[in-house]
């Protein structure tokens, strides 16, 4: 197995074109140390952690679910294992029948910090030209901060993992019960070390789901975490300037009334739509903003005739 190294997950320069990928998620597993829950439907910041998974891959071709039939945010393929509960390799087998494309991500569905900027490292880490005279990687694995690899946390390539989950049922007969590392050991994978230690956390106890839960709502996140599971749910994608809309909605409440600002923010959201493509969110709040800023302009400027309140005055009767 070669110890290669790359950059830590999420450090890029300008995005590239992602190779072609599908990706499969093992979401069966009895989850013991839960009691039994049903751990890919638990819900972080408002979304089931197999729906925090599969918003971090958006450009997969194919996307695989491995275990019991949940609803989800996007189209997926059902598959289980055979037999029922034999183990990862048997889960890795059974989706894999499902994928064509030559990169595979393999992913575990409790993780509620991966990111699509993780996904591309690992997926350019398998893509990359090998150095001189360096044998071509068979897949790129996170590797967390303690120094410990994440097999599910990783990509590989398609042709890798069928060659050898080949020879395992050849020698083993079954690969029920066998060990994910009895296929990542014979692979030449490169490793991704997780400076943030954030995409290779993972929901193993209800202390990791509480703490989970818990950072989501820090403040300097959470304006960004209900953002994308209000987009989520409404099943809409659109780049949100958040400062500009901030920024409006307190022009509206100060120089307006209260109430303005979630009605003002309402309304740019509804003639963006309108539009079509998402409209230009950022045009229509700097109009708006400026529109705020002249009718706070008006009230507070001493042009009124002080007796009437600024009220017109009646006509005569001719």
């Amino acid at each position: 197995m070669s110890d290669t190294r790359r950059p830590p997950a999420g450090r890029t320069g300008a995005p590239e074109a992602l190779p072609v990928h599908d990706v499969l998620v093992l979401a069966g597993g009895a989850a013991r140390r839960l009691g039994g829950a049903d751990k890919p439907a638990l819900s972080v910041g408002g979304r089931p952690l197999l729906d925090r998974v599969l918003a971090a891959c958006p450009a997969a071709a194919t996307t695989v679910v491995v275990g019991p039939v949940r609803p989800t945010t996007r189209t997926v393929v059902h598959a289980l294992e055979d037999p029922p509960g034999g183990g990862p390799l048997a889960a890795l087998d059974a989706g894999l029948r499902h994928t064509t494309a030559p990169t595979v991500l393999v992913l575990a569905a409790d993780l509620p910090f991966l990111t699509p900027a993780t996904v591309r490292t690992l997926l350019a880490a398998v893509a990359g030209a090998p150095a001189d005279g360096a044998a071509r990687v068979d897949g790129a694995l996170l590797r967390d901060a303690g120094g410990r690899d994440q097999p599910l946390v990783a990509a590989y390539r398609r042709a890798a993992l069928h060659r050898e989950l080949t020879a395992l049922r050849a020698s083993h007969g079954t690969l029920s019960g066998l060990p994910l590392r009895a296929v990542t050991a014979a692979l030449a994978l490169e490793r991704v070390t997780d400076v943030p230690a954030e995409a290779s956390f993972d929901c193993d106890t209800w202390e990791d789901v509480g703490a989970a839960r818990a950072r989501i709502r820090e403040h300097g996140g959470v304006l960004d975490e209900w953002i994308t599971a209000v987009k989520a749910e409404l099943g809409i994608e659109l780049d949100v300037d958040t400062k500009a809309l901030l920024d409006l909605a307190r022009d509206a409440a100060h120089g307006v009334a209260r109430p303005a600002a979630p009605l003002t923010t309402f309304l740019i959201g509804y003639a963006a739509g309108r539009q079509g493509s998402g409209g230009d969110v950022t045009d229509a709040s700097r109009r708006i903003a400026a529109l705020a800023e002249r009718w706070a302009a008006e009230n507070a400027s001493g042009d009124a005739p002080s007796g009437g309140a600024g009220r017109p005055e009646p006509k005569s009767a001719p």
